[in-house]
């Protein structure tokens, strides 16, 4: 047995734009131990679909993890039948038949008030002015937190996602994400009443009726925060942003010869908006003849696996003719994205379409920023239209 190969890395190189390292590190193995990151990285596909099912080896239970200290233990960060429990329990939520009867038709309503409110001003931030609100009205019925704003949704989930990849310790970081978890709570508080007295589909709602305790159903919540927020929020700037500079692509998919949800699952695989998952390790193993240790960190490596060339050629290039079946975005085990149809729904059949639709020769007017490994996506992203 052997040492995995150490990559170093330069955090805020990482940060700008992980997929060189990511390359190089494929390159140099399939485990590789990241000093700065204080884990060991599992970087190719194959490796990461199959160890994610080994949940007596690589488990989600991780009591001194980030997740768990700052947002409480949720069912992501639970295996076997504490999980499948919890996951039951949320399923009336986000199960296709609820996203088609109930949600569906609220995102539409959601998404066309906020292009009406916008159309008329010709210029915008696609970021901050349409798929930050779309996500976030979609998400405060899905969660059922409806008296929250969208800034304030978007503000608290981006406070949990920067507190879960504070691997550097910053104490103003974890400061922040408290205060987040604490607003989280207190719209909980306002709407446990609310629910009660009207039950709906809301996230809050069946859990409450499921008979799940506070610390379970306030822990889902903001796990649903976490990450329901800025995936379809990256996933449609980006994958417009992906469009707009792919134009020939962007007409095969505008004359109905491409799907969006296809345009949205490539984006997905190239540009992955949740790149890691991280694991804990739980006995002995050996992987790859690299030995890993019990109590180990180690990072399942969505984006990387996402461009392996083992699996996907010219992984570098955004191309909507390929199959995109192998992808990984959503994760692959019993920890598979549980809102997976929800996102779908929400980007492919009402964010993408009807803005195409209702804003004529829609084009960048400035450079869209990207940011992120563990969760990436457009910071900024300038548009006009008309």
């Amino acid at each position: 047995m052997t040492q995995a190969q150490v990559y170093e890395i330069d955090p805020k190189v990482f940060w700008d734009d992980p997929y060189p390292d990511l390359k190089r590190m494929r390159a140099l193995g399939p485990v590789v131990r990241v000093p700065q990151l204080g884990a060991t990285l599992l970087t190719r596909r194959d490796d990461i679909f199959v160890n994610e099912k080994k949940i007596d080896v690589f488990s989600s239970d991780q009591p001194g993890g980030l997740m768990t200290v700052l947002m409480g233990q949720n069912m992501m960060r639970k295996d076997g039948a504490p999980h499948l429990a919890e996951r039951k329990a949320i399923f009336p939520t986000v199960s296709p038949k609820t996203v088609k009867q109930v949600w569906i038709d609220q995102f539409r309503a959601q998404a066309a008030r906020i292009l009406d409110d916008l159309a008329p001003r010709g210029v915008c931030d696609l970021v901050a002015d349409y798929a930050m609100p779309v996500s976030a009205e979609a998400l405060k019925s899905i969660t059922g937190l409806t008296n929250m704003t969208a800034q304030e949704m978007n503000r608290v989930s981006q406070g949990m996602i920067d507190g879960c990849a504070n691997y550097a310790g910053d104490p103003r970081v974890e400061a922040n994400c408290r205060d987040c978890t604490a607003s989280i709570d207190r719209h909980i508080d306002a709407m446990i009443p609310v629910v009660d007295a009207a039950p709906d589909q809301s996230l809050l709602s069946v859990q409450r009726r499921a008979g799940l305790s506070d610390d379970q159903t306030r822990a889902n919540i903001k796990l649903a925060i976490s990450g329901g927020q800025n995936e379809p929020r990256d996933a449609i700037a980006g994958t417009v942003w992906a469009l707009l500079t792919h134009p020939d692509q962007l007409a095969e998919v505008r004359a109905g010869r491409i799907g969006w949800l296809q345009a949205f699952e490539e984006y997905a695989r190239w540009i992955s908006p949740i790149g890691m998952s991280p694991r804990r390790v739980a006995q002995p193993h050996e992987l790859h003849g690299v030995r890993l240790e019990p109590e180990e960190r180690v990072f399942l490596m969505f984006g990387s696996g996402n461009r392996d060339e083992r699996v996907f050629d010219d992984p570098d290039r955004f191309d909507l003719s390929r199959d995109v079946s192998a992808a990984i975005s959503f994760g692959a085990g019993p920890h598979f994205c549980a809102g997976a149809w929800a996102s779908k729904a929400l980007i492919a059949e009402v964010a993408l379409p009807m803005l195409f639709d209702r804003l004529p020769d829609l084009r960048l007017v400035g450079a869209a920023r990207f940011g992120g490994w563990a969760f990436r996506g457009p910071l900024m992203m300038p548009v006009a239209w008309g």
